[in-house]
């Protein structure tokens, strides 16, 4: 969410909240129990040095001044977690209140997306397929956990607005889709490929037809290993692409109605699969030993929904089960989901409802749990995190809970409520566990830690006028919510790293690193970026928080570290400087670095004509 620009938002924490037993009753909205703090109310300010957090509820700020995390307006300079992303980010999409997003987790760049509609949630399309509102952290999709008589309100409202709503409603009688077949190619797209010609008109990639991008290589530089070119022909509206995803020396991806896997070590296709609908939803980590479960339309129309899970091994490309997912009741709506892999289990996530799969075998593992309270997101990895949403008579004031569940059984190990109000938004980090919650009526947001057995460990509590942003994709999601995926943060055991977003008063765009002790919620320090240079967190390397220092028009970019005291970056690898240009001009991209390479990815493909769509540049790698 974003502040106005003219005003700084109140900092400071919201106060250690108090959880209450599992499954205990919570306070109605404004009314907190004794010695629990309302998140619900504004944040204190704090002076410029942070004390601990009040024990007591934070005070409501001066009149006109907005929440901590509130939600940019149309025309007013973005915020957190909705900053404008230069360099290979391209566009990110503004906050999750009425903003823009691509479909499916992904960033729409700013040529794709419509401007903001008043509202929360509400869908402007012009064309079938078009990217749609979300936003990167929000709390996807603004009827979950509501009842059958809000969804069918909800929808009246989508089609008056004029939003294509087939996706919404639709039980599709399409013809169940034939076993998708892999193939075999070997066409690598090597750094001496022809590119496009940039002619300023900024379909090209800055390069010259024969241009090696290794060529005058200075000492200390990374090269190019390999490039890859975008090879699909497209949808006019382009497509998402999801991953990447490794396993063993294959790095893969999925795009439209396939899903490629490369040679890790040159970027030649090892395989390709292809499929018979679109890849509508996909984990962010595959299995140990490279299976993935990915979300197949159930047909190739506008009308078809997000029912068909497809088992896939990376390692060799082969499809493996294909099943549809069980409908939980009338209510069910399959026109959206979200997926996350945890262990051998793959579970799905959609509003009021989820299922969870084995990942090997497809066996069907556990559905809705019985009670009050139903899991309707899920975040993967190292734990099955869950986040659940408990019926009210508010609508306006639900209740959420985050939970740790057994991947095998979906017991809850353990269940975490915030109070009324505060919705599960991302996690940013499951060991240690950072959420992000959200509070839709007052427009603000928090970011908090939770111990191993699930109490608050802290809550974050920045210092005055920093702006904290991750980049968490962004997608429109009425029926499904992905709560993983999030880049740009980092974590170890006792300190969570974000970066503030872009200062551009200056002559060129800059940011800072911010470390927060987890145990406190308080900053420990701050590293300021190099003039000029913006740097995004990519995770732990050694002991080092890694970070991706973007290029800009001039310069290329370059992975460097910062050691857990903080201080200045060291450079871990330099990207060369024949390439800035082609890496620089990445719309939107995935940064990643595994085993001494460097790899950016291309999160959207779409092009105004036939022959730019296929001269993309979509995947760059460095090594030393």
């Amino acid at each position: 969410m974003s502040q106005p620009p003219s005003q700084q938002p109140p900092q400071g924490g919201f106060g250690a909240p108090q959880e209450p037993p599992n499954g205990a009753a919570q306070p109605p909205q404004d009314q907190p129990s004794p010695g629990q703090p309302d998140l619900a109310k504004p944040p204190q300010t704090p002076p410029a040095q942070p004390p601990a957090p009040p024990a007591g509820p934070p005070q409501t700020p001066p009149p006109g001044a907005p929440a901590y995390g509130y939600p940019q307006q149309p025309g007013q300079a973005p915020g957190p977690y909705g900053q404008q992303a230069p360099g290979p980010y391209g566009q990110q999409a503004p906050g999750p209140y009425g903003q823009q997003s691509g479909p499916y987790g992904q960033q729409a760049p700013g040529p794709y997306g419509q401007q903001p509609q008043a509202g929360y949630g509400y869908p402007q399309q012009q064309y079938p397929g078009a990217p749609a509102p979300g936003g990167p952290g929000s709390g996807g999709g603004f009827l979950k956990g509501k009842t059958g008589i809000v969804v069918a309100a909800a929808l009246a409202v989508v089609l008056a607005a004029g939003a294509g709503t087939w996706f919404l409603v639709s039980d599709s009688g399409d013809e169940d889709p034939k076993k998708p077949v892999a193939t075999g190619s070997n066409d690598p797209k090597a750094p001496s490929e022809s590119p496009t010609v940039d002619e300023g008109d900024g379909s090209g990639d800055g390069r010259e037809a024969g241009d090696d991008l290794n060529a005058g290589r200075k000492p200390g530089e990374a090269k190019v290993a390999w490039l890859q070119k975008n090879d699909v022909d497209l949808p006019r509206n382009g497509s998402a692409v999801q991953g990447p995803w490794f396993a063993g020396d294959v790095v893969a991806k999925a795009m439209y109605r396939g899903v490629s896997g490369y040679s890790v070590a040159d970027g030649k296709q090892k395989w390709k699969l292809d499929l018979p609908a679109d890849v509508c939803a996909t984990p962010n980590t595959p299995t140990a030993d490279g299976k993935i479960v990915i979300g197949v339309k159930n047909g190739p129309t506008d009308r078809a929904n997000c029912s068909v899970l497809q088992m896939v091994d990376l390692n060799t490309g082969k499809a493996g089960w294909k099943k549809e997912i069980k409908k939980n009741g009338t209510w069910d709506f399959l026109s959206d989901i979200g997926l996350a892999i945890s262990g051998d289990t793959v579970a799905v996530g959609r509003t009021g409802n989820s299922n969870a799969y084995r990942v090997s075998d497809g066996k069907e593992l556990f559905g809705n749990p019985e009670g009050n309270c139903k899991p309707f997101a899920f975040s993967g990895g190292d734990k099955l995190i869950a986040a659940a949403s408990c019926r009210t008579d508010d609508v306006k004031n639900p209740q959420h809970q985050v939970q740790e569940l057994d991947p095998a059984t979906g017991k809850p190990r353990w269940t975490y409520a915030p109070p009324r109000g505060w919705e599960v938004s991302r996690v940013y980090s499951s060991t240690p566990l950072v959420v992000r919650l959200e509070h839709e009526e007052k427009k603000q947001y928090t970011i908090v830690a939770l111990s191993e057995s699930g109490k608050l460990r802290s809550q974050l509590v920045p210092a005055k006028g920093a702006k904290l942003t991750a980049d968490c994709g962004s997608r429109f999601a009425i029926f499904g919510q992905k709560l993983e995926g999030c880049s740009g943060v980092a974590a170890d055991a006792n300190t969570f790293y974000i970066a503030t977003e872009d200062d551009s008063s200056g002559t060129g765009r800059t940011n800072k690193v911010i470390a927060f002790n987890l145990n406190t919620g308080k900053p420990k320090w701050e590293a300021p970026a190099p003039a000029e240079r913006v740097l995004k967190p990519l995770g732990m390397e050694g002991g080092n928080v890694l970070l991706y220092m973007r290029p800009k028009y001039d310069t290329a970019g370059a992975i460097v570290t910062l050691p857990p005291t903080g201080g200045t970056p060291k450079t871990l690898l330099q990207h060369p400087a024949g390439a800035g240009r082609v890496e620089n001009g990445f719309f939107s991209a995935k940064v990643l670095y595994r085993d001494g390479r460097s790899f950016i990815f291309s999160e959207r493909v779409s092009a105004s004509n036939d022959k730019e769509e296929l001269e993309q540049t979509t995947m760059l790698v460095f090594e030393k």
